[in-house]
């Protein structure tokens, strides 16, 4: 009997001779292929020389076309299998330039009910000790094949087409003036667009003259705890939990960080009060990183409080993602004067763009404003100019429609995976973001360090929450989905189930709220 390929290129049976083609790409060789599962085969080859090395990040995959002809398939064989690929993230499309590798799988998988201890494969031992300085290089630089990192976008899905298409504009109308030095606090055209941004999306009026263009919520931060200090004030109260590297930035600048509780209605105002800090700061439209919004009530005793001379941060670091609620009013827009708000398009296009804003009471500006002059002059200027073109256009608007499908679609995905393999975990913070909290009952006796270390292990990257805790807390982890296909996003849960102890592998509804 001989296989032949049918009209879908899978394989129908004839009679004759058996015969296969090959191809010089991987020695790959249709013989080898099962019956009726062409696509599968090629899937499962590719991701075998992601997986050894035979095919390192950077390296281009052969045109569909050609890689066609030389296995004698139809194109759309092996169009199929690219899709998969660039879906898993591990290729990307990049036009002219082809298919290009962009992330390269662990070729590991964990044996059910096997905990390996948490340095077995750990790079650095990331997750062995309190996260120092340096533990979030060490962290994203961590190899794993599925990516469940919290804060992070489809980046995937940045819009090359759209940003070339803005940056070609912009520079045919620069003239050579435009390329010498430039106001500290940023372009004027992207400072209006960001006025017009922050009023149609997150309610806050805001004229240029007050936006302050830096270069990352980090930046922002940095800027803030030089300002304050220089104010008298020492101590910056913090959500508990809440993030560890705002932590570490504040710290870093000699703020000091006491805790304040969160509870389901968000920052405890009787608990900051009982710190004596002067400021806080908080993540209300999104909690980072149980998800809660800020109540009504708790927002109105928080402008009481800042009524009394209280100053607030406010980092709405990614209120645009929301997928199950209504959107939330920046606290900003209720108290300009007791209230800094900073946001960036870390979590909108990518982190790597390093462009973000920070809006301050008004006899806090002219401070910020030298602060930011004395660190780097401003921002490129380039980026700047493109992005309020974008914005200007509605391009990032109809990008941020686009992203938002493909998360909640991630986000479902994840959703699923939790109910069917951690029935008893408990989720929080679905409704919005780019990231869930899961958390374990602690009669488990479960380290989440622990948990998170042997997951790395196995090639699935996350975050224990105790690293964003100072006070003892429920075990849990925080959950990125936007940045894996969700395909990996399935498989990832299922990984760290089968990495939990026996009595979270049971089946049934998980409990959300």
């Amino acid at each position: 009997m001989n296989r032949s390929k049918g009209s879908s290129g899978d394989w129908t049976t004839t009679s004759g001779p058996a015969t296969s083609a090959a191809s010089d790409f991987l020695q790959l060789d249709t013989g080898r292929a099962p019956r009726g599962g062409l696509t599968d085969w090629l899937v499962g080859e590719i991701r075998g020389a992601l997986a050894d090395g035979r095919l390192p990040v950077g390296s281009r995959l052969p045109a569909t076309r050609q890689l066609a002809a030389d296995l004698e398939v139809s194109r759309g064989v092996v169009t199929e299998a690219y899709r998969r690929l660039v879906e898993d993230g591990h290729v990307v499309g990049r036009g002219r330039a082809g298919t290009v590798v962009a992330a390269t799988p662990l070729n590991t998988a964990p044996a059910p009910g096997r905990r390996p201890a948490a340095g077995d494969g750990t790079p650095a031992g990331v997750f062995e000790l309190p996260p120092g300085t340096e533990v979030f290089e060490t962290f994203h630089t961590a190899p794993a094949r599925i990516d469940l990192s919290p804060g992070l976008p489809d980046l995937a899905a940045f819009p090359r087409t759209a940003w070339l298409r803005a940056e070609r504009a912009v520079l045919d109308g620069l003239a050579p003036a435009d390329f010498g030095y430039g106001d500290p606090r940023g372009t004027l055209a992207l400072r209006r667009a960001v006025a017009g941004w922050l009023r149609v999306n997150r309610g806050i009026t805001a004229d240029p003259a007050e936006i302050l263009v830096v270069s990352g919520t980090a930046q922002a931060l940095g800027l803030l705890a030089r300002v304050l200090g220089a104010h008298g004030i020492d101590r910056l109260a913090v959500e508990d939990p809440g993030s560890l590297g705002t932590r570490q930035h504040l710290r870093h600048w000699g703020l000091e960080t006491p805790p304040v509780p969160v509870d389901a209605e968000g920052v405890s105002v009787d608990g900051l009060r009982a710190t004596g800090a002067p400021a806080v700061l908080l993540t209300p439209a999104h909690q980072f990183p149980t998800g809660v919004v800020l109540g009504g009530e708790r927002r109105r005793a928080l402008l009481r409080w800042a009524g009394e001379g209280g100053l607030v941060v406010e980092d709405d670091y990614d209120a645009e993602h929301r997928y199950d609620r209504a959107p939330v009013a920046a606290l900003r827009a209720m108290a300009p004067e007791a209230v800094f708000y900073a946001g960036s398009v870390s979590k909108i296009l990518a982190p790597a763009l390093r462009t973000g804003w920070l809006l301050a009471p008004a006899r806090f500006r002219d401070a910020l404003v030298d602060a930011k002059r004395f660190a780097d002059l401003g921002n490129a200027a380039l980026p700047q100019l493109v992005l309020a073109r974008l914005m200007e256009s509605g391009a990032l608007e109809r990008h941020l429609r686009h992203i938002r499908r493909r998360h909640r679609a991630r986000r479902d995905a994840m959703i699923t995976a939790i109910r069917r393999h951690l029935p008893h975990a408990r989720v929080h913070g679905a409704a919005a973001g780019l990231h869930l909290t899961v958390t374990f009952d602690p009669g488990l006796g479960l380290q989440d360090t622990e948990l998170a270390g042997c997951a790395l292990a196995h090639g699935v990257k996350t975050q224990p929450l105790s690293w964003h805790t100072q006070r003892p807390s429920r075990p849990g982890l925080v959950l990125g989905y936007a940045a894996a296909a969700p395909t990996a996003v399935a498989e990832g849960v299922e990984t760290l189930a089968r990495l939990m102890p026996a009595p979270s592998r049971g089946r049934g509804p998980s409990r959300r709220r």
